[in-house]
């Protein structure tokens, strides 16, 4: 089952490997986090970067969430498991398979293409095209759009590369 582990922002990738080291494959299946690809003008032209998708959180696949939670007691910058007070939740198996169709095996959620016509977007590629409605606001100047998901129990607000081809 997938579970969510909340952590300090930018300490995502220390606390992994942190994970990966510390923690028995027996009760650690997989970890990772999800990345978006995202655009930045340096030096007079645009770059691709990688940048976090869902800052915070770390995503674990694992079948023994009780016991690895008395292991990662021993995991510094840890702060929790998400779940309420008697126990861990998983992801509902709606939300792990957003996140597949999403960023795929390599949890990386690539570029969109799309335009936008009369002020409704459409996106002809990509991950968000079949999801036009999670799009909240588009910054066609940063090449982003801030979408609404539902995740972790609750509505969260994250940010994917999109990039407007063109506006009629």
């Amino acid at each position: 089952m997938w579970y969510v582990i909340q952590v300090l922002s930018g300490t995502e990738e220390d606390t992994l490997e942190m994970l990966r080291k510390q923690i028995p494959e027996e009760l650690l299946q997989k970890c990772f986090v999800f990345y978006y690809e995202g655009m930045r003008k340096y030096s007079g032209e645009w770059h691709k970067q990688k940048k976090l998708l869902f800052p915070g959180y770390i995503f674990v696949i694992t079948d023994q969430v009780n016991s690895l939670y008395l292991a990662l007691r021993n995991v510094r910058k840890l702060t929790r498991i998400l779940g309420d007070k008697e126990c861990f939740i998983p992801l509902s198996e709606a939300e792990v398979e957003f996140l597949r169709g999403f960023g795929g095996e390599e949890q990386l959620v690539g570029m969109s293409v799309g335009f936008i016509e009369n002020d409704r977007v459409t996106i002809t590629s990509g991950p968000l095209a079949g999801r036009e409605g999670c799009i909240r606001k588009i910054n066609r100047h940063k090449r982003t759009a801030k979408i609404q998901v539902e995740m972790f129990g609750q509505v969260i607000d994250a940010t994917v590369g999109v990039e407007i081809v063109r506006k009629n």
